[in-house]
């Protein structure tokens, strides 16, 4: 029970998940790796992404993690199925439980997406979407400039709000009453995609749904902490080790703040 919770990401956006994991789940230790020197994910070809994830997997498993958490909606959407064949612990992704979340939220039945181009070209949200609600409309759009702003800590500039601006006005004239953050990334962002689209436009993220879908399966295997003795973190990044603990530090604040971490830049690949 007090083995860690592995969490991977292609970069940062995978700390929208971890911060509602530390806050739900305080007692449980997590061992995060961003794949920071090959970030963005989404622009790439579906089999670099599932090699990567392997490799990271690969990484991760010599901690004996008790579950794997795929935080980064593009490897959950070409990769999920392959991980869970090659491990045999519980893994899990971003895409239902954001999904799941959208079908609780809308009233009138059109659900927007935004993610990375893979994600978006992959119609891994639409798919799921409909499997829970048939008849819901799905209008999908890719902002492939929105990982790069959060990398470099860009979270809010007049840049960061022209570019948000113009890469959701095709969204902005649709239906929709829900906007699906489809990337971990785009939390970072929320507050400028909320200006942006209006407040009658309720923004979903799947980290807390999927921190909630973790706590559910460690409960039902019994395997969640039990120990009051504080955990001790990993955070794990493949490429600038100084702006990724910023960033870190700056999105987990008082999650973090009286908990031990350990930094550490690995090498995979």
């Amino acid at each position: 029970m007090q083995q860690p919770i592995a969490i991977l990401d292609s970069g940062v956006g995978g700390l929208t998940v971890a911060k509602e994991v530390l806050r739900q789940l305080p007692r449980e230790r997590i061992i995060y790796f961003g794949d920071t020197a090959r970030t963005p994910y989404g622009p790439r070809p579906s089999e670099e992404v599932k090699r990567f994830t392997r490799e990271i997997v690969d990484y991760l498993v010599q901690f004996t993690p008790k579950m794997i958490v795929i935080a980064c909606n593009t490897a959950t959407a070409v990769a999920l199925e392959d991980i869970q064949s090659r491990v045999n612990i519980p893994v899990v992704g971003v895409i239902y439980p954001g999904a799941r979340a959208a079908i609780g939220r809308t009233q009138t039945g059109y659900v927007g997406v935004i993610g990375t181009e893979g994600t978006i070209k992959s119609g891994a949200y639409e798919q799921a979407l409909k499997r829970l609600k048939p008849h819901i409309e799905v209008i999908s759009q890719a902002c492939p400039t929105f990982v790069p702003l959060v990398e470099k800590g860009n979270f809010c500039s007049d840049e960061t709000y022209e570019t948000v601006r113009e890469s959701l006005q095709f969204l902005k004239g649709s239906p929709i009453d829900s906007l699906i953050l489809g990337c971990t990334h785009y939390p970072f962002l929320a507050e400028t995609i909320s200006e942006v689209m209006g407040p009658e436009v309720i923004l979903i993220s799947s980290a807390d749904e999927t921190a909630r879908e973790i706590s559910t399966i460690l409960h039902d295997q019994g395997k969640l902490a039990g120990s009051d003795v504080l955990p001790i973190h990993q955070f794990c990044c493949s490429g600038d080790p100084k702006i990724f603990r910023q960033i870190a530090q700056q999105w987990l604040d008082e999650q973090i703040e009286l908990t031990p971490v350990v930094w550490q830049v690995p090498k995979i690949g």
